[in-house]
Parts: structure tokens; C-alpha cells; sequence
């Protein structure tokens, strides 16, 4: 265990499990106190507890994220009782394909509302105390999809561009106080949203990957914590994507 992030308080929106939950417990082992949010009580209280094991101090937050009066209370709630929130990382996010034609008016407004304005939002409740402490770190969670598009899912895709569109603007409004704001776009990695696919899909799917396989969690989360860290003190409106070479686009 290090100390990296000693003092240090990060909220992890939707992480219950997969992603949010190995960024909450990679913090955690290096001392920060953390926020744990979810929209499901019985996530959201496995994952404190796996938290709380490291001997890190956590708190809970049980919301749905697209709920915004009632997330920004709970946010509101958190930060009073902890005192602070110095990292935000918005990885709160649902999968919900399709094609065009086959995409209904209310799971597009679900997939926006939770990637998009949910991530807003949640931001719009941090920033305040960030200014005033004067800095801050802010991770979005994109996807590659985000970046190139796909032959499907443009619900989804056009969500996570929109994160990268917030990041960039983010960024350059929020320097002024310190407040740094950086995106991750995942590549094919291995979670519960993932792995329901079947092995046969994704054995298929990793054969078209350069390194020739599907990334752990871990292995994307560490770019996360990166960028929450003081290491990356001087990145801010950038997107780093671990995607063994699936993806690779230019400057």
C-alpha cells in the first residue's frame, strides 16, 4: 500500500462493480477515502464492503445517477460529511445496444441520462468545493466507440462522445481553479457487462485485437487512477485509451 493519495477523497459514480468498484479499491489500497455510488443497494453495499476491507473509510452512496436532485443532494451529503470530494470519476454507465430503427425514444433518453447528463451533473455538484480548495481531478469514462464509432449501438456511441466533448471544454473552463479534466476510452476489457457475450464472442472479438486479447479491469483502471494522481499534474483535456492497438488514431 502507498500513501498517493493520502488526504485525498474520490467519488466513483456506478461503482458497485466491473470498472468503478477495482478504481475504488486501487485508490483505496493507496489511501484515499472513498465515495461509493451505485444504483443497486446490494452492489453498492458489497462493494463498501470490499472497500472498508482495505481499511480505507468509505461512504455510500445509493441513487440513481440520471436522478439529479436527488444525486446532487447525496454528493452535497457526502461532501459534508467527509469534508471534501477531490477526485470525481464518472464511470457510471449502461449498456443498452441497438440499431438505429431499433431504438426507442426512452432507451435513448436512459443511455443519455445516465452517461451524459448524469456525468454533468455530477460534476456541476463537485466543482464548487474543488474551486474553493483550489484543485481537483476529473476522470470521464468514454469508450473507443466514442472515438471511431460503430457498425451499431449509436445510442451508446454518440453518449460517449458527448463525454468527450464535455472533457475538452471542461478542461480549458476549469484551469483557472486548478481543476484537472481527462477521459478514459476503454478498449474490449473484461467485466460483468462484458463477459455475458459469451466466450465464443469474445475469443472472436479478441482475434482483431493487435495484443491478440481482452484487457482486465486493472489494467484500464490504472490509467484512471493516473490521472486522478498528482502524476498527471500537468495533463487536462486529454484522452488516454487502453485498447491493446484495437483503436489507434492520430493527434
Amino acid at each position: 500500500m502507498t500513501e498517493e493519495f493520502a488526504g485525498k477523497v474520490a467519488l466513483i459514480t456506478g461503482s458497485g462493480r466491473g470498472m468503478g468498484l477495482v478504481d475504488a479499491l486501487l485508490m483505496a489500497q493507496r489511501g484515499a477515502t472513498i465515495v461509493i455510488h451505485d444504483i443497486d443497494p446490494g452492489l453498492a453495499a458489497d462493494a463498501t464492503r470490499k472497500v472498508a476491507a482495505t481499511g480505507a473509510t468509505v461512504h455510500t452512496i445509493v441513487c440513481d445517477i440520471a436522478d439529479i436532485a436527488a444525486m446532487q443532494a447525496a454528493i452535497a451529503h457526502a461532501e459534508a460529511t467527509l469534508g471534501r470530494i477531490d477526485i470525481l470519476v464518472n464511470n457510471a454507465g449502461i449498456g443498452l445496444g441497438g440499431t438505429l430503427e431499433g431504438t426507442s425514444e426512452a432507451d435513448f433518453d436512459r443511455g443519455f441520462g445516465v452517461h451524459v447528463k448524469g456525468s454533468f451533473f455530477a460534476t456541476q455538484a463537485v466543482v464548487p468545493g474543488m474551486k474553493a480548495r483550489g484543485g481537483g481531478a476529473i476522470v470521464n469514462i468514454s469508450s473507443i466507440w466514442g472515438m471511431t464509432g460503430h457498425h451499431s449501438d449509436s445510442q451508446h456511441c454518440g453518449a460517449k462522445a458527448a463525454l468527450l466533448g464535455l472533457t475538452k471544454t471542461w478542461a480549458k473552463e476549469l484551469a483557472p481553479w486548478n481543476i484537472r479534466v481527462n477521459a478514459v476510452a476503454p478498449g474490449c476489457v473484461l467485466t460483468e457487462m462484458t463477459v455475458h457475450k459469451g466466450k465464443d464472442y469474445i475469443d472472436d472479438r479478441a482475434k482483431l485485437i493487435p495484443l491478440g486479447r481482452w484487457a482486465q479491469p486493472e489494467e484500464m483502471c490504472e490509467a484512471v487512477v493516473f490521472l486522478a494522481s498528482e502524476r498527471a499534474s500537468f495533463i487536462t483535456g486529454q484522452c488516454i485509451s487502453p485498447n491493446g492497438g484495437d483503436t489507434i488514431v492520430g493527434i
